[in-house]
């Protein structure tokens, strides 16, 4: 049984006691906001501290602009504890650690790659590390048993833990996690004043780009603010090659010829498929060429669990999943990736049990 105190109650902290309490270790729980820390002991992710604790390893899950400040102040206050943060942003907690003169032995920075789009402790999930990165980025002062702690703590939460430098891992996640937040935002941004009857013709494909358009602003704001110089290097890259796009299509707006545009876009476009291509697959091994077998389903009560259950009949296994609506029909368009192997087989054996096939 391991004894973690965790500094804030928001989704990561609360998920990562609501994780820890499961395989039975001690979890108390602080809050500058005492009803924070109070839903967070109701919903199941520790305790609130009846007396002085005496943890083994102090999780800092404040947001980032007082990360620093929570963790100076846990290494002071538990001598012996080693000291962990979950802010996504670890560059500018360093140095402003550094610049205060602070003792680094004790402290290991840490960032799990997991989230959601919702926040607060009522957001929280048992199961939100299971099968994510959790970067650890310890300085060269860093205590090998403040890693090792670390390590075992984030394992047991379900992740998968590797470890970068704090300066790679920053530009790290400004190309992974930080600039596709605000691609996202830009370009739901652009519907804001689009009528209705063009937001109507929406489909999946929009979906899938403006999803995480829904995050917080102040949160993210404090990320983006927190890593700016490696942000600002990935979107000047990215304007760079947007300018290419837009001098193109200028190109092509006043000449029907415009010779070398064409081959601007089939450019960028390309170099999206390899970028693509480079994405993880499943369990983290490389991308695999799925085959997509699209199926109508009824929108009715246990009609998606029947083509779960048919397909487990039939002995395919479920690669990916999408789940598209259609517009103003009852029904919705089921996207059902397989090894290409098991499409031709799968297809037939759906149709043979009544399922209506697309495309």
């Amino acid at each position: 049984m391991t004894r973690v105190h965790v500094i804030g109650t928001g989704l990561l902290g609360t998920s990562l006691g609501l994780a820890l309490r499961r395989l039975g270790d001690d979890v108390t729980l602080e809050d500058i906001s005492p009803t924070h820390a109070a839903l967070a002991r109701d919903l199941g992710a520790g305790r609130l501290p009846d007396g002085p604790v005496d943890p083994e390893l102090v999780v800092v899950a404040t947001p980032p602009d007082v990360t620093a400040h929570c963790v100076a102040g846990a290494l002071r206050r538990w001598p012996s504890a080693a000291v962990t943060d979950l802010a996504s942003v670890k560059g500018a907690v360093l140095d402003a650690l550094r610049d205060a003169g602070t003792d680094l032995t004790r402290y290991c920075g840490s960032h799990p790659m997991a989230g959601r789009e919702r926040s607060g402790a009522v957001s929280g999930r048992h199961d939100l590390f299971d099968g994510r990165a959790w970067v650890l980025t310890p300085t060269t002062e860093t205590d090998p048993a403040v890693v090792a702690l670390v390590t075992a703590v984030a394992r047991s939460a379900g992740s998968a833990v590797s470890t970068l430098a704090p300066e790679h891992h920053d530009a790290a996640v400004a190309a992974v996690s930080h600039v596709p937040q605000l691609a996202a935002s830009l370009v739901a941004a652009r519907l804001e004043r689009l009528d209705d009857a063009a937001v109507a013709l929406a489909g999946q494909g929009l979906r899938d780009v403006t999803r995480i358009a829904a995050s917080d602003p102040g949160l993210w704001t404090q990320i983006l603010a927190g890593n700016a110089p490696a942000v600002r290097d990935v979107l000047t890259a990215l304007v760079d090659d947007l300018g290419r796009v837009v001098d193109a299509l200028d190109e092509l707006s006043t000449s029907s010829d415009a010779p070398g545009a064409r081959g601007t876009l089939a450019r960028a476009i390309a170099a999206g498929n390899a970028g693509h291509a480079r994405i993880p697959g499943k369990h983290g091994a490389a991308p695999t060429a799925y085959t997509t077998v699209r199926v109508l389903i009824p929108d009715e009560p246990g009609q998606l669990g029947r083509l779960f259950a048919d397909i487990a009949v039939i002995g395919t296994n479920i690669e990916e999943f999408h789940l598209d609506h259609g517009l103003g029909q009852p029904f919705g368009l089921a996207e059902v990736d397989v090894v290409p192997a098991a499409a031709a087989g799968l297809a037939h054996a759906l149709a043979d049990r009544g399922w209506r096939l697309h495309g």
